[in-house]
């Protein structure tokens, strides 16, 4: 055993074999390595960006788990997953740290091709107790008798999925355990009945201590101590039945055991070794401060949930954030909404990620953050358009795959009047696969009678969420990047459904839309001073495409189109069938972002792909030289 270890000193986690070691350690030295965990989360997000308040809320319990359970053979579920920075310190990664969320470096999220120790890949939320009671009915099956911990924050909980899981885990014999880090914060505050219920909870944290100061002075009365004890709980049981009553997750077959203070490691450890003690499903309630330990983001957790690069003294990003396509989309609905009041604003727990932060202070009653319940949020926007509202529903590329039954059966059916506003569309960068926006396209244009928009910058952004409130009905989707504009082509080009931009008598083609038009356009001066001509089709209004356009551009002898989609299902696959169906003789390629992509910055995933302008005019020099132009 280290001799440090032994001893009772201060270690550190260089000097620990992780995560083993942390079994031995005292409560004293375990205090010490949450100061240096904390430091190293503040250091290490300071310089790549990240999720630090959810992580500095989870410092103790992250410990506590690892301390009473044996990971990878008791496998720990993290929801979502933007909370397993601590994990990944505690399991062997702590000098990988630095390279988080880097091209080539550890994930932001759990990854099991990453370490054995990361037991299910996750990026969304209110998964992990399906997850659990799959994994936990697995080890039954096969007599293993460890345990299945699942960790999910009060926001997740929002999740229908969750119950969905509940009802089914509940009955099963299986050594599973459900931790709620309950911090009143999802991204945006907790909304909604539940989180009223949670506080109710919370409320009870007082009389229970206060029932079990009361048990344990009873008992020690000579002779009929225990006698009035039991009598005492008895009519206690009775009291609480009739005025407490029972809590959701004991009726629905829990053993409920909290609230329990998520920094206080002794208490944390003498709940998880009772919650052991069960061999049944075992919800476990923790109370933790999201930004624990580091006061700018105690004071505004929401702002450090996800965070740039910052200054560590000040807590400021190291880049004032200016306007963005998502603070730019807030704006101009609010300004509409002002004008009409049948405009209501929807968002899924991400009221400032999407820019509706606005809308929400202003025009608060048409405003709803309906937690993350993506399927509740479509259906939703399904009911009041019945009624004659014009609902808009502000949500991440990514996180709209979750209500693909919903914008069939419950829009697009009906024919309703669903405006969507899909924020982070295409490549988003360091947070990886499970958050790339790459599959809306396919998704939407599956859909009969959807109308897609891709605006090109921020006047065209304004325009086409007008066209998609005022103009156009049914399901009508404008879609956008994370970040801010960055245009070099001429603003006199925008608005049209689509627009030549034309540098003479070419027979070279390029076809783009959204954020790789800019690239395009640039790729067409490059391509110019090495003498090549080529003109450029901008389209914005992606899907239906209009029915004079392939009736155009069957002229030209080469057509190349550059997507910032994944290629099945995507705006250029239906081109080139539409060409296809018109006999078009000419060559005709396509170039799209495919697969499942990885973390990396936007930059480096777009040149990768050949999405950038000097990619764009490499390919179309390929294409002269094969043609024998040059």
């Amino acid at each position: 055993m280290n001799e440090y270890i032994k001893n009772g000193n201060r270690v550190t986690i260089s000097e620990l074999n992780l995560p083993d070691d942390l079994k031995k350690l005292s409560v004293q030295q375990c205090w010490y390595l949450c100061g240096e965990i904390r430091n190293m989360l503040i250091n290490t997000v300071s310089k790549t960006g990240g999720h630090l308040s959810s992580n500095l809320g989870v410092v103790e319990l992250t410990l506590s788990i690892h301390r009473n359970f044996n990971s990878p053979e008791d496998k720990i579920v993290w929801d979502v997953g933007h909370q397993a920075y601590v994990h990944k310190i505690l399991t062997g990664r702590a000098d990988m740290l630095s390279t988080l969320r880097q091209e080539g470096g550890i994930s932001g999220f759990p990854k099991p091709e990453e370490s054995p120790h990361d037991t299910f890949i996750s990026g969304h939320s209110s998964t992990s107790l399906s997850v659990a009671c799959g994994i936990a009915e697995a080890m039954r099956i096969q007599g293993k008798d460890n345990y299945t911990v699942a960790v999910i924050g009060d926001g997740a909980m929002t999740g229908g999925m969750v119950y969905e899981a509940m009802n089914n885990c509940c009955y099963m014999k299986s050594n599973m355990i459900v931790i709620l880090n309950d911090n009143n914060m999802s991204i945006s505050k907790s909304v909604g009945a539940l989180e009223k219920y949670l506080t109710s909870l919370r409320n009870t944290e007082k009389y229970l201590d206060a029932k079990r100061r009361v048990e344990k002075n009873l008992t020690q009365i000579p002779v009929v101590g225990n006698k009035v004890a039991k009598g005492v709980k008895q009519a206690k049981d009775a009291i609480k039945s009739t005025i407490l009553e029972r809590n959701l997750f004991e009726d629905m077959g829990f053993v409920y055991l909290g609230p329990v203070d998520g920094h206080n490691l002794r208490d944390l450890d003498r709940t998880m070794r009772m919650a052991k003690s069960f061999h049944i499903p075992v919800f476990v309630h923790v109370k933790t401060v999201k930004g624990k330990g580091y006061l700018p983001a105690e004071k505004n957790p929401g702002e450090y949930h996800g965070i740039s690069k910052f200054d560590i003294r000040t807590g400021n990003p190291e880049i004032s954030a200016g306007d963005s396509y998502s603070t730019v989309f807030g704006k101009e609905l609010l300004n509409l909404a002002k004008k009409d009041d049948r405009i209501c604003a929807i968002t899924a727990a991400m009221k400032y990620g999407t820019g509706l932060q606005y809308f929400g202070k202003e025009l608060p009653e048409r405003f709803y953050d309906v937690g993350i319940a993506e399927q509740h949020a479509v259906t939703f926007a399904g009911g009041l358009a019945s009624m004659g509202q014009i609902p808009v529903f502000a949500v991440y590329s990514t996180f709209l795959q979750r209500a693909y039954d919903q914008l069939i059966h419950d829009i697009a059916i009906g024919r309703l009047h669903l405006v969507l506003g899909i924020d982070r569309a295409g490549i988003v960068g360091e947070d990886g696969e499970t958050h790339q926006g790459m599959f809306d396209v396919p998704m939407l244009t599956s859909i009969p009678n959807t109308v897609i928009y891709s605006p090109s910058c921020y006047e065209e952004l304004r325009q086409c969420l007008k066209k998609a409130i005022y103009k156009e009905k049914g399901l009508v989707a404008v879609r956008y990047p994370r970040g801010a504009e960055d245009v070099a082509f001429h603003k006199c080009s925008v608005c049209p459904d689509y627009d030549f931009i034309c540098t003479g008598k070419s027979d070279t083609l390029i076809i783009s839309y959204g954020r790789i038009l800019n690239e395009a356009y640039k790729a067409q001066s490059l391509l110019s001073a090495d003498g090549i001509d080529c003109d450029l089709l901008k389209l914005t209004k992606i899907f239906p495409l209009d029915d004079k356009i392939i009736g155009k551009i069957t002229k030209y002898k080469t057509i190349a189109f550059f997507e910032e989609s994944t290629g099945n299902g995507s705006i250029s696959e239906k081109i080139g069938s539409l060409l296809m169906e018109s006999h078009y003789k000419g060559n005709y390629s396509r170039i799209s972002a495919d697969g499942f992509i990885k973390q990396s910055s936007v930059k480096s995933a777009l040149e990768k792909f050949g999405l950038t302008c000097n990619g764009i005019a490499d390919y179309i020099r390929r294409k002269s030289v094969e043609n024998g132009k040059t």
